[in-house]
């Protein structure tokens, strides 16, 4: 055998394939791109995010983009102003009170007492959160505060996959 006698196999070197070049070359007429059509056009590209004329994902999204935090709590507010105005001087405040007179929708439902107005009344405040504004008008006053326990109510118990016994004594603690 002689360096002459070299040859590649059948079938390994195949010729460039160039398209539009008559019927002779394989692909001639429409080059392989078939008949009309968005695909037989220059520029008949879809962008990789087309949907087929569905609505795409992008714009079925809301505009208000973000997520949901589940272990978001909602409080009511109730400012110390609101307090001074609507209770006597020595009252015991609760979230059963605020209710009756009207400062929050619903007593089950967490409470803050923010700092707004001022107080000049002995109040006694019972309340799921205080701000520090709050609290020091309060005690300024000659009142009190007490923060209630919180209640794990909703995502929050799903989250945590609490046992039922769990479940039974936050119940029974309301």
């Amino acid at each position: 055998m002689k360096l002459h006698d070299l040859r590649p196999n059948p079938g390994a070197k195949k010729s460039k394939t160039r398209p539009g070049r008559g019927i002779a070359a394989g692909r001639g007429k429409t080059a392989g791109r078939g008949t009309k059509g968005q695909h037989a056009r220059s520029g008949g590209v879809k962008p990789p995010y087309f949907e087929g004329g569905q609505l795409p994902l992008v714009r079925r999204l809301p505009f208000k983009r973000g997520f949901t935090n589940l272990f978001r709590i909602e409080y009511q507010e109730v400012n110390v102003g609101q307090l001074a105005a609507r209770f006597e001087d020595g009252a015991s405040i609760t979230p059963q009170t605020l209710a009756s007179v009207g400062l929050i929708h619903d007593p089950e439902q967490p409470v803050v007492i923010l700092g707004n107005g001022d107080v000049d009344k002995k109040l006694n405040v019972q309340a799921h959160r205080f701000s520090r504004s709050a609290s020091a008008k309060i005690e300024a006053a000659g009142g009190g505060i007490k923060a209630l326990p919180l209640l794990i109510t909703g995502a929050r118990v799903t989250i945590k996959k609490l046992r039922k016994e769990q479940l039974a004594a936050l119940k029974a603690g309301r």
